[in-house]
């Protein structure tokens, strides 16, 4: 028996050594292989970065995964207890390697011969998803329980929790159960129930497999071994087992909540950071960005430009429904459609599923059709149920039915061309149909007929006095179009270039009240047998006429000849101060009316330097960059037009003293000045006459600028200018005030879509022409401005543009520009940079002017 005893325990230390000489040896084998594990101590997820408003809104996401990193205190108890339960229910008990688990893996391995278990803990889990693959194989188990081993040496059991639970790879581009609450159930991780605990700690085996949304039912399956495994573990009682396993599948793919949906901005703000740290560091390295735009203003401009779109389509008639669905087979349309990628079948595929009787759809078919449908902005697809004597009934995508009255029925006059519409319908049946698929938007708590928009459009504010942008929007939908017509769209901007001119001429000795004969000019041409004859529009003619009124009311002819008095290369390079590069700054005389082509952001910077006092900014959109540990690694630092606004922004107070404005400018960089403030100020002054246009001597009445419609706004601050190209493809109007200074372009794309030309097989593409008839700058763009900086200015301060100094004022008769001391409606005051203010006067009896240095008005 003592024989017995001292062979068997030699055996026991034999198998023993055996044993450690085998782990040894393996161990020796892959350590070469094996990675440090020192990277867990200072992880790094992989976190997509996110852009806010200056206010803290969201408003985009990107990355190739979704992550919100969580502690394990933010984690809620039942969560981590269903992870325990179900992946390694003695966790705390084990190093790494659970012997228990290993011997359940081998004994199922030697009666089956197959790897059916494999004896994972958490913590090799672990360390496959952070340095093996899933592969089942012997070797890279090994090297999962050395690594692991490993793991637990260097890190607490509640370190490795936090990291597992933060790595898992939970489908739908989901890491981590942070991420997983809100792509499943769009809810915080701490509002989820138990039956929705129990989907995701189900999932970590198989998120593919067992995803509540692709496959439901083996994910209502997988839920309840979870729940049994809690139940069992204690975790919890049979009341709550019964409730959590008998819930409905609640899951549902849920984007990430943005707050504002701004994606033109976004998109820039992408490539920066692209730009700025590469591809894969600005989608994964968590970065915070945080933009100079707020939110309510952004939405603003978002609204206005799409509003500003619809009117101008509803002027121009209703080009009719999308299709008309009653008549064709769905199953065959359908067919059809996947064969052409979702692309409307052609008009001989149309004709083919006709039916005689023209029956009606399912509600199922006609949801399905409306779910496959494009979505562009606030644009709703909807098909045309039942037609009343002046109201329809539509079914949206949801498959909800709602009426649409009268009141936003009657503007769809049938649009014949650009110029002319049928006649005032007098009942829905003289619109629309019974079957007809249509677009409607929503419209003060109701939905209104819509179109999608023939031009497009872009709106852009900036700060005069930094540059910062206040808002930005490209085009009527980024989901249509992803061409940024504010900062890549170069288009002609007719009159809003004058501006710039007459900046020339004032920094050249001419004034406000300086008389240009505003007549016709022919300019022959011998070369090619033609004469060039510019206009005015209307064609309206006045004779002498002062700076300050040929501004305000856009002379051409005027233009052309201050370009003339003052040479076109001149003018040119002068112009080119303002910001615009060379190449896009023709030099001929067709440059005095608006030939050039520029961007609105060009165009809202070039007006920012009459808004600052002669300053050109730098815009910019983003205001910090933070890590994912809230540090900021980026903060903008942008140069100033004025020590004031400086100080301002500093959050010290502005002196008068040179030296304390000295001080502050040290540290905040100072734009470089490109014309003098004077200059600038009387540009401002005359774009005020613009808006709230002036007196007349001939007729004593007032006469309106271009921009008359702004005076809706009520704000006296408000200067701007209307602009239209010749061919009227292009209007604009570009406005600003001490606070802010926003550029709207109203136009088409390109000129196959103006001419009617297109390819598309749309309604949209077949009708686009040109802005013509009563459509210029003033009535198209304008309105679009005014909509905008109705929320806009009420985030700005707007005071009076201060006088600068060597200014004066002087009382001039209006016919001739000359003194007055008359002080009826022939006259009006006058401002002038000292030493250019006129000499004579009108009348040679009045000897005496009257001058004012003060800030007395004109009008």
């Amino acid at each position: 028996m003592i024989r017995f005893l001292k062979y068997f325990l030699l055996t026991i230390i034999a198998i023993g050594v055996l044993g450690v000489a085998s782990v040894a040896g393996l161990y020796l084998y892959v350590k070469d292989e094996l990675p440090s594990v020192d990277t867990l101590q200072d992880v790094r997820f992989q976190t997509p970065m996110q852009v806010y408003t200056a206010d803290g809104r969201l408003m985009s996401q990107f990355g190739e995964q979704r992550r919100i990193p969580l502690t394990l205190d933010e984690i809620p108890q039942q969560m981590i207890d269903a992870i325990l339960a179900t992946e390694d229910s003695r966790f705390y008990s084990h190093r790494g390697v659970d012997p228990i688990g290993v011997m359940r893996a081998f004994r199922v391995l030697v009666s089956t011969g197959e790897i059916r278990e494999g004896a994972s803990t958490i913590t090799m889990q672990l360390a496959r998803n952070f340095f093996l693959t899933r592969e089942r194989a012997w070797m890279r188990k090994i090297k999962e329980a050395f690594i692991a081993l490993h793991i637990e040496q260097l890190l607490s059991k509640e370190e490795i929790l936090e990291l597992y639970l933060n790595k898992l790879e939970l489908g739908h581009r989901a890491f981590g159960v942070g991420a997983a609450a809100q792509v499943y159930y769009g809810r915080d991780i701490h509002q989820l129930t138990l039956a929705e605990i129990a989907t995701l700690a189900g999932m970590p085996q198989g998120p593919s497999i067992l995803n509540p949304i692709s496959n439901p039912a083996a994910s209502v399956q997988r839920r309840r071994i979870v729940l049994t495994r809690m139940l069992d573990e204690g975790y919890i009682t049979r009341d709550q087992f019964e409730a959590a396993a008998l819930a409905p599948v609640t899951a549902r793919y849920h984007t990430a909540e943005l707050e504002l949906n701004a994606p033109y901005l976004a998109e820039m703000v992408r490539q920066e950071m692209i730009e700025r740290f590469g591809v894969d560091e600005a989608y994964n390295g968590g970065y915070k960005v945080f933009t100079t735009v707020n939110s309510e203003v952004q939405l603003a401009a978002e609204n206005a430009l799409r509003d500003n779109l619809h009117a101008y389509d509803e002027r121009h008639g209703y080009r009719g429904p999308e299709m008309r669905l009653w008549g064709v087979d769905p199953e065959q349309y359908f067919q059809a459609q996947s064969r052409r990628v979702q692309q409307l079948p052609d008009e001989h595929t149309l004709a083919t599923m006709i039916e005689l009787g023209g029956q009606p759809w399912p509600d199922g078919e006609i949801i399905t059709y409306l779910q496959r449908q494009p979505r562009f902005g606030r644009l709703q697809h909807a098909v045309v149920m039942d037609v009343g004597e002046q109201s329809v009934t539509v079914m949206l995508r949801s498959g909800s039915r709602t009426t649409i009255e009268w009141e936003n029925l009657d503007w769809a006059r049938a649009y014949i061309d650009a110029e002319r519409q049928g006649r005032a319908p007098q009942t829905a049946g003289d619109i629309l149909n019974a079957g007809d698929h249509i677009i409607v938007r929503p419209f003060d708590e109701a939905y209104r007929l819509a179109q999608m928009p023939a031009p497009s459009s872009a709106i852009v504010a900036l700060n005069p006095n930094n540059g910062s942008l206040q808002s930005i929007v490209g085009g009527y939908s980024f989901n249509h179009s992803q061409f940024n017509r504010a900062t890549q769209a170069k288009r002609q901007v007719g009159s809003t270039i004058k501006p710039f001119i007459y900046a020339a001429a004032l920094d050249h000795n001419f004034t406000l009240a300086t008389l240009v004969n505003d007549a016709p000019i022919t300019q022959w041409n011998p070369g090619s047998g033609s004469a060039w004859r510019p206009r005015n529009s209307p064609e309206v003619y006045d004779g002498p006429i002062r700076l300050r009124e040929a501004l305000a009311r856009s002379k051409n002819v005027v233009s052309v000849r201050l370009i003339r008095e003052l040479g076109v290369n001149e003018t040119a390079d002068y112009i080119e101060r303002f910001g615009f590069l060379p190449n896009d700054v023709q030099r001929n005389e067709s440059l005095s009316l608006g030939a050039a082509s520029f961007t609105p952001l060009e165009m809202a910077r070039g007006f920012a330097v009459f808004a600052n006092g002669g300053y050109l900014v730098t815009p910019h959109f983003i205001d910090r960059i933070e890590d994912s540990d809230g540090n900021i690694v980026f903060q903008a630092s942008p140069i100033y037009a004025c020590a004031r606004c400086a100080a301002e922004e500093a959050g010290v107070e502005f002196s008068n003293d040179d030296d304390v404005n000295a001080a502050i400018l040290s540290e905040w960089s100072q734009a470089p000045q490109v014309i003098p403030e004077q200059v600038a100020y009387l540009v401002a002054e005359a774009l005020q006459s613009a808006i709230w246009g002036g007196g007349s001597w001939a007729h004593q009445t007032g006469w309106n600028g271009t921009g008359w419609r702004a005076q809706s706004l009520r704000n006296r601050n408000l200067a701007g200018k209307t602009g239209t190209t010749n061919d009227v493809r292009d209007t604009w109007f570009v406005g600003f005030t001490r606070g802010t200074v926003a550029a709207t372009w109203v136009g088409f794309d390109n000129l196959e879509f103006a001419l009617g030309r297109s390819s598309l097989n749309s309604n949209l593409g077949r009708q686009r022409q040109p802005i013509v008839g009563s459509e210029a700058g003033a009535t198209t763009a304008l309105p679009g401005w005014v909509r905008y900086m109705e929320t806009a200015l009420q985030h700005v301060d707007s005071p009076a543009f201060e006088l600068p100094e060597n200014m004066v004022s002087v009382r001039i008769d209006q016919p001739s520009g000359k003194l007055t001391n008359r002080n009826d409606h022939t006259s009006m005051f006058e401002y002038f940079i000292r030493g250019t203010e006129p000499t004579d006067f009108a009348d040679s009896t009045r000897r005496t002017p009257e001058i004012f240095e003060d800030e007395e008005r004109l009008f």
